[in-house]
């Protein structure tokens, strides 16, 4: 037996106890006739005493060699500490050593570890799993272990069964790239990695499963931006003989279980906002209402003027920040700076500050008087002391950079609170995207959403205006999760592949087994997917997945501390018939 007790659980109850124990040294104090260890392991610390009246002198000898993370098992008397230590569990009691016995010798490690290290991110990175016995990840790791536990413990309840899909499964041209996978037995063919389980799950629903859920492995061969992994997690649903509010109704009540459970938050309302009206209001699909700042369009009110940049522009639209009438000049003339990076892309920002005493000084005072300044204030809902930032140019661009700016002015005023959770819903999507460069429909979602009800026959006519069966739950400005109601008759499954592009014989040849196994009886049918890794994150109060990843990939999508990705030797190469031979 390594251990009899963790290093985490002797308190003074134990006192006069003999105990084994086993972990790492977090750090040793050698004062010559008395050394102190602190001994580490996932479940706290416990100090050791070495003294050399009580110890025995081999054993004293070996406690001095001791050095940071060695591994070592010990045997001996819980006693009380003299000089007690109240910020840690263990802090009454210490343990009198009489056995010492070094399971491993460590090298000096190359960052501290402790809570804060002095380890930069990719030092920490190569060496991950010394990063991992840092409290900070290890409790990450935990948190995760914990949020995924009660996911499974809520939707067992609701009578959903766990059901593993392939991983080797064949690719298809929608969404994202996929990783491939040569293989070595069917010559000049390749596998690849799912992007998600949609197919699968769906013909799950035909073999009358009626609740599946998994949390599963994804993977997305994408350009890789800060905080998006190569391979990430989904808590991945899917139900029979539902419509949308069903759907609504179960994961609403799976997020409330986990603010609940997880962060002893009570959560009452999860507002219904339309994909429409959240562009129109907050630029974005995945707004956060945890703060104001909504969106004031001020076309009918700026374009009577003689000021061109607004004559001209498609979209003039503002926001009022709460206090800003406090910013100084040369905090307005960073935000203006700020706007026109190359990142958020506008050419300038009008301002207009609220006095306390109702009246208006603005940059644009040449051309607007207070009156029109004051229908400002109306309709961004500007208070005296608030400032009223205005942009304006084409309708998409200006929405977006508008968004940016709010979401960064919120992080600047601390509106972004950790502990606040603000769920809600966006519906009716638009069922397809316009692809500016190649002019062509492709799936919003993907192409197995359906679309709402009576809106089939406007796919031939204008395929832009049709609403999709499909939702998304936002939570604190993060799309946690993201689902539809699917097509699931073969009919109108293959006008929709029509309207995307396919011909009829690439659409066999993608998806001939889908469509096959609607001929024989698929229920109605829909789900969501979670981005578990997201999820996580945010209900640990971060932005960041990174920490709650054992094992993530750096910004470039490698992993430094194995290497990879990694050349293959040429034997490997020849037996998957990558490799050509090539005779002089």
């Amino acid at each position: 037996m390594y251990r009899t007790h963790s290093c985490g659980e002797l308190r003074a109850s134990h006192i006069n106890s003999e105990v084994t124990l086993a972990g790492w040294v977090q750090k040793s104090r050698d004062k010559g006739f008395m050394i102190w260890v602190d001994l580490r392991d996932r479940y706290g610390i416990t100090q050791l005493i070495f003294d050399e009246e009580r110890t025995p002198a081999d054993i004293m000898e070996k406690a001095k060699s001791l050095g940071r993370e060695f591994v070592v098992q010990i045997k001996g008397t819980v006693i009380e500490r003299v000089s007690k230590n109240d910020k840690m569990p263990t802090g009454d009691v210490e343990v009198l050593v009489t056995e010492l016995t070094i399971l491993n010798n460590a090298k000096l490690p190359p960052f501290t570890i402790e809570d804060k290290t002095d380890g930069g991110e990719d030092i920490r990175m190569k060496y991950r799993y010394l990063d991992i016995r840092r409290n900070p990840v290890k409790n990450s790791l935990i948190f995760r272990h914990k949020v995924a536990m009660e996911v499974r413990k809520y939707l067992s309840e609701q009578e959903f069964i766990e059901v593993e899909t392939p991983y080797l499964i064949k690719s298809t041209p929608e969404g994202a790239r996929d990783f491939v996978v040569p293989s070595r037995m069917n010559e000049g063919q390749f596998y690849a990695l799912p992007q998600s389980p949609q197919t699968f799950k769906q013909l799950l629903m035909v073999g009358g499963i009626d609740k599946y859920f998994q949390i599963v492995k994804c993977f997305r061969d994408e350009d890789l931006r800060a905080d998006r992994q190569p391979e990430f997690t989904q808590i991945d649903c899917e139900m029979s003989f539902v419509e949308q509010e069903d759907i609504l109704n179960v994961f609403e009540g799976l997020t409330r279980h986990l603010l609940k459970e997880i962060n002893g938050v009570e959560v009452d309302k999860f507002p219904r906002i339309q994909y429409d009206d959240a562009m129109r209001l907050y630029g974005n699909d995945k707004p956060d209402i945890r703060f104001g700042m909504e969106f004031g369009e001020l076309n009918s009110v700026t374009k009577h003027k003689d000021f061109g940049v607004f004559n001209s522009a498609e979209l003039v639209v503002g926001i009022a920040i709460p206090g800003g009438n406090e910013f100084t000049r040369k905090q307005i003339d960073n935000l203006i700076k700020w706007v026109k990076r190359p990142q958020v892309g506008a050419l300038g920002m009008v301002y207009c500050r609220v006095n306390e005493d109702g009246t208006f000084k603005s940059s644009v005072d040449k051309f607007y008087d207070q009156e029109d300044l004051a229908k400002w204030a109306e309709i961004t809902n500007a208070k005296p002391g608030d400032l009223i930032c205005v942009l304006s140019g084409e309708t998409t661009k200006v929405r977006t950079q508008l968004s940016a700016l709010r979401m960064h002015l919120a992080e600047e005023l601390g509106l972004r609170k950790p502990n606040e959770f603000a769920p809600l819903w966006v519906v009716d999507f638009p069922l397809l995207e316009l692809d500016e460069e190649t002019g062509h429909y492709h799936a919003m979602h993907h192409p197995f959403t359906s679309p709402k009800s009576g809106q089939l026959e406007l796919l031939a006519t204008n395929p832009g205006a049709v609403k999709a069966n499909a939702y998304d739950l936002v939570l604190n400005g993060n799309e946690i999760g993201g689902g539809s109601i699917r097509i699931h008759d073969k009919a109108t499954q293959s006008t929709m592949f029509k309207h995307l592009g396919f011909t009829e014989e690439e659409a066999k040849a993608q998806f001939g087994f889908l469509m096959d196994a609607f001929e024989y009886g698929a229920p109605p049918h829909g789900g969501i997917a979670f981005g578990l890794d997201r999820l996580v994150a945010i209900l640990g109060g971060q932005e960041t997945i990174r920490d709650f990843i054992a094992f993530p990939k750096n910004n470039s999508g490698r992993d430094v501390m194995i290497d990879a990705p990694a050349p293959l030797d040429d034997e490997q190469l020849q037996e998957l018939n990558l490799k050509l031979d090539i005779e002089e």
